[in-house]
């Protein structure tokens, strides 16, 4: 594994230019990312399935999060096994809250530090959960299938609907020119 540069110290980059690219040296940048950063991140990922929060968690950009993981491949695998663990702790919580629902306990509290109300709520709001849910259902299929060896199409993939025209196309010839056969 390299060594981690100091601030200040030069590296070589590739710089982009007209004609192709260039080899120049330049120093280390100061708010890039660290080893913590990248830990927190992928945590607060695991956590969250949200890379905004997860950028927000270590004071950077979510496109300084998306451009690293573009570029740092070792970054891009971290992503996605933090998402995948993030996307089961989804799947879970709402499994759990169908199956058995859940209670929360709002206590009020009068000046003296006494019990002034108490309120029991049975459910609670699974709207972000949802659409977590449903925004990365695609990413996460397909990485399961991936590891379980296994390609199933979803039936609103492009291929499938192009296999479908063709059926439908294919049994309009066939009523067109059976009813020319029947009309002759």
């Amino acid at each position: 594994m390299a060594a981690r540069k100091k601030r200040g110290e030069m590296v070589p980059q590739r710089q982009a230019m007209a004609g192709g690219t260039q080899a120049q040296m330049r120093k280390v940048r100061g708010d890039g990312w660290s080893q913590a950063d990248e830990q927190l991140f992928l945590e607060t990922l695991a956590e969250t399935c949200n890379a905004s929060e997860a950028a927000r968690a270590i004071g950077k950009s979510r496109t300084g999060a998306y451009r690293r993981k573009k570029a740092v491949p070792a970054f891009a695998q971290a992503w996605m096994e933090a998402l995948t663990i993030g996307y089961q702790e989804i799947e879970m919580l709402l499994m759990r809250e169908i199956l058995f629902g859940s209670e929360v306990e709002d206590i009020t509290l009068d000046a003296e530090g006494a019990v002034k109300t108490r309120k029991v709520k049975r459910s609670r709001n699974m709207a972000v959960a949802l659409r977590l849910l449903a925004y990365h259902r695609d990413t996460m299929m397909a990485m399961r299938q991936a590891a379980a060896g296994v390609t199933v199409e979803r039936p609103d993939s492009p291929d499938a609907i192009a296999r479908v025209d063709a059926i439908m196309a294919e049994v309009q010839a066939e009523r067109g020119r059976a009813e020319a056969v029947g009309a002759g």
